[in-house]
C-alpha cells in the first residue's frame, strides 16, 4: 500500500463501518483531526475551499453524532499547507497566523454548530457555539536518574523544556523560569498584550503521553552547541545502569513506563492550577509483521497489558483529585504513523494493509469493550484492576 495521506485509513466509503466500530465497542466520544489542505488547497481563503473536503468532514461529524459519539475535533496535526510553506516558510513565519486564523474560522463557521470541543490556539466563536478550547501537548515523564538534587532539578527541567514549553504561558502568560534562564535572549519576549491572551487561554488540557525517560544532570564542562536538545543541559535515557525505564515497544522512543501517567497527573494538578484534563493519546505499537497469521496478528497481549496498567495509575491519579474528564486510546485502528508509516500498528482493531482495508477486532478491542461496559463510560468510575485480563472474552463482533 502507498504511504500517502490522500486520505489515510477512513476513507469517504468506510465512514460508517468506522464509526460503527467504535459504538460497538462502547466508546463515546471520537477524537479526529481536519487536514487544512483538504479544506483549503492553497493554505488560504483566496486560493479558494474545496466543498468536497466540506461535505467529508460533514458526512464523518453527522455519522459520530447519530451514533451517539461526540467529536473533539484537532485544527492541526502537523500538516501545513505546501503552498504556505513554498510562500513563506510556514510556521517559521508570523503571516501564517491570519492565515491559521481563517482556516479556523471557516472549521468554526461549517462545523461548530455540531462540534463542541476544539483543540487549537485560537478562541473565535467560543462563546457564541458554547465550545470549549483546549490544546493538546505530547510529553514524556521524567524521573530523576538518582535521587542528587541535581538530577531531581535535571527532571524538572525536562518537564519544563517539553512540556512547560506550552503549558507556562497558557497559565501563567511567559515561557518557564528554566527556559528563561538557559535560552537567554534567544527565547522570544511576549508583550504585555501577548501575555495577557494567553494566560487562561483555555478551558481543558489535552495531554498526549506514551513513554518516559530517566534524567540526569550533565557534565559541567560540557560544550555541547546551542539548541534545542542542548539548551535544557539534561541527559535524558532510556535507561540507567543497565535497567531500562520499561519496555521497549516497535517505535524506538516508546518505553512503557505506566506510573508516569498517574505522576504526570498529578504534576499538571498541582503546577498548573488544577485544569480539566484530557487524555488525548495514549497507546503502544507493534511492528507489522507479514510473516504472522492474522490470529496471531490479532493476539496483542502487550497492548492489553498496556492499557490496563495505564488505566490503573490514572485511576489513581483521578483518587488524588487529578480532574481526568476524559480518556483516548491511540489508535481505533492501526494508521499511518508520521515516523513509521504502516510499519507500525498502533491500533485497537486489524486493518489488512495489502486487501480491502478490511477491518478485524483484536484482543485488546475486545478487552476495551469489557472494560468501557464495566466502567459505564465514566472517569470516575474506572472498573480496572491489575489482575484483569480478557481469557473469557471471545471475539464479539466481525468486520
Amino acid at each position: 500500500m502507498a504511504e500517502d495521506q490522500a486520505y489515510g485509513i477512513t476513507t469517504p466509503t468506510n465512514i460508517q463501518e468506522d464509526v460503527g466500530i467504535m459504538k460497538n465497542m462502547g466508546m463515546d466520544s471520537y477524537r479526529f483531526s481536519i487536514s487544512w489542505s483538504r479544506l483549503l488547497p492553497n493554505g488560504k481563503l483566496s486560493g479558494g475551499v474545496n466543498m468536497e473536503g466540506i461535505k467529508y468532514y460533514n458526512n464523518l461529524i453527522d455519522e459520530l453524532l447519530r451514533s451517539g459519539l461526540t467529536p473533539f475535533v484537532t485544527l492541526f496535526h502537523w500538516d501545513i499547507p505546501q503552498a504556505l510553506v513554498d510562500e513563506y516558510g510556514g510556521l517559521l513565519s508570523p503571516r501564517i497566523v491570519d492565515h491559521f486564523k481563517d482556516y479556523a474560522d471557516l472549521c468554526f463557521m461549517h462545523f461548530g454548530d455540531r462540534v463542541k470541543h476544539w483543540l487549537t490556539l485560537n478562541e473565535p466563536f467560543t462563546a457564541d457555539q458554547n465550545g470549549a478550547i483546549g490544546l493538546a501537548v505530547v510529553t514524556h515523564w521524567f524521573e530523576p536518574a538518582s535521587k542528587a538534587k541535581k538530577d531531581i532539578d535535571a527532571a524538572n527541567r525536562a518537564l519544563d523544556f517539553m512540556f512547560g514549553w506550552f503549558m507556562d504561558p497558557i497559565t501563567t502568560g511567559d515561557y518557564p523560569r528554566s527556559m528563561r534562564t538557559y535560552v537567554g535572549s534567544r527565547l522570544p519576549q511576549f508583550t504585555k498584550e501577548q501575555s495577557d491572551s494567553l494566560n487562561g487561554s483555555y478551558d481543558f488540557i489535552g495531554i498526549n503521553y506514551y513513554s518516559a525517560r530517566y534524567a540526569s544532570n550533565p557534565l559541567e564542562n560540557s560544550s555541547d552547541p546551542e539548541s534545542y536538545i542542548n539548551d535544557p543541559h539534561v541527559n535524558a535515557t532510556t535507561e540507567v545502569n543497565g535497567k531500562p525505564i520499561g519496555p521497549r515497544a516497535a517505535s524506538d522512543w516508546l518505553y512503557i513506563y505506566p506510573k508516569g501517567i498517574h505522576d504526570l497527573m498529578i504534576y499538571t494538578k498541582e503546577k498548573y492550577n488544577d485544569p480539566a484534563i484530557y487524555i488525548t493519546e495514549n497507546g503502544v505499537d507493534e511492528f507489522t509483521n507479514s510473516s504472522l497469521s492474522l490470529e496471531q496478528a490479532l493476539n496483542d497481549t502487550i497492548r492489553v497489558n498496556y492499557y490496563r496498567d495505564h488505566l490503573c495509575h490514572l485511576q489513581a491519579a483521578i483518587q488524588s483529585g487529578a480532574k481526568v474528564k476524559g480518556y483516548f486510546a491511540w489508535s481505533i485502528l492501526d494508521n499511518f504513523e508520521w515516523a513509521e508509516g504502516y510499519r507500525s500498528r498502533f491500533g485497537l482493531n486489524y486493518v489488512d494493509y495489502d486487501g480491502a482495508l478490511t477491518r478485524y477486532p483484536k484482543r485488546s478491542a475486545n478487552w476495551f469493550k469489557t472494560f468501557l461496559k464495566k466502567s459505564q463510560r465514566n472517569m470516575k468510575n474506572i472498573q480496572v484492576s491489575a489482575d484483569d485480563n480478557d481469557e473469557d472474552i471471545k471475539l464479539v463482533y466481525q468486520i
